[in-house]
């Protein structure tokens, strides 16, 4: 009998390791790149605070909400946030709780909380127009910057290498377990993608070595309009670079696209 406890255990531990893997270790910070940005900590539900850099460009760019995949933290996101800035917007990159300076420890909920913290602060203390922020959300982050569009009012969503929920994930991975019993939390994309209504940009690679290029095309397929794909070239973690100038292309005709909406 102590085989089925210790194999729930080890299962639990799995699925945390595989869903979450943050780093504590910050390699830096836009100042060190001659960036000018300001350093906060931003109240989140019960985590207490949560660690975000914002970094402005100019008074009339959109304001993109940066919500990144399940490994490092936003010290390991700066060339995200360079060609972010050539594309044309200001940001704010935030750690979910467990990752770099954030306390706590991550999970579903705690995650969407963590995003809604960084939009707040957007609305209430910068006071950027909610039309003029675009949530942008790369793998896991494009889970967290889904609930947040559906959660609060923004001008765009953008998905990049997302998957349509962690229980198809497992399935594929483990198709001998029973994932949706087993699974504590379900980041269900797919049935959510259905409700967003702001324009949204789904970024793909069919090279992606970890989430399936179907998945990213699946997700587009189900989303309402209006709506733009993107394939992108190259690996998980690279395809954003080896994709060349078409990556940052597509980012500021999306963003273009969103002031003409304005």
């Amino acid at each position: 009998m102590l085989g089925i406890p210790l194999l729930w255990l080890g299962l639990r531990w799995f699925e945390r390791v595989n869903v979450y893997f943050p780093s504590r270790r910050m390699e830096g910070d836009p100042g060190l790149l001659g960036l000018d940005f300001t350093d906060l900590r931003l109240p989140s539900g019960t985590s207490g605070t949560v660690h975000a850099w914002f970094v402005p460009l100019r008074p009339e760019s959109p304001v993109v909400i940066f919500c990144h995949g399940n490994a490092g933290n936003i010290s390991h996101r700066m060339d995200k946030l360079f060609i972010l800035r050539r594309a044309g917007a200001a940001m704010i990159l935030f750690d979910y709780r467990g990752y770099g300076l954030s306390p706590g420890r991550p999970d579903e909920q705690g995650t969407y909380q963590d995003a809604e913290a960084a939009h707040r602060w957007l609305v209430e203390d910068k006071r950027v127009p909610p039309e003029r922020i675009i949530v942008h959300g790369e793998s896991l982050g494009g889970a967290v910057a889904m609930e947040l569009a559906l959660r609060q009012k923004v001008g765009g969503l953008i998905l990049e290498s997302t998957f349509t929920s962690i229980v198809e994930i497992g399935r594929r991975l483990f198709p001998f377990l029973p994932i949706k019993l087993l699974a504590r939390w379900h980041y269900d994309n797919l049935a959510k993608v259905k409700k967003v209504s702001v324009p949204i940009l789904v970024m793909h690679s069919p090279q992606d070595d970890v989430v399936p290029f179907d998945m990213g095309r699946r997700l587009y397929e189900a989303a309402p309009e209006p709506k733009t794909f993107v394939e992108l070239t190259g690996s998980h973690n690279e395809g954003f670079l080896d994709a060349g100038p078409a990556y940052e292309e597509a980012l500021a005709q999306f963003f273009s696209r969103l002031k003409l909406r304005d």
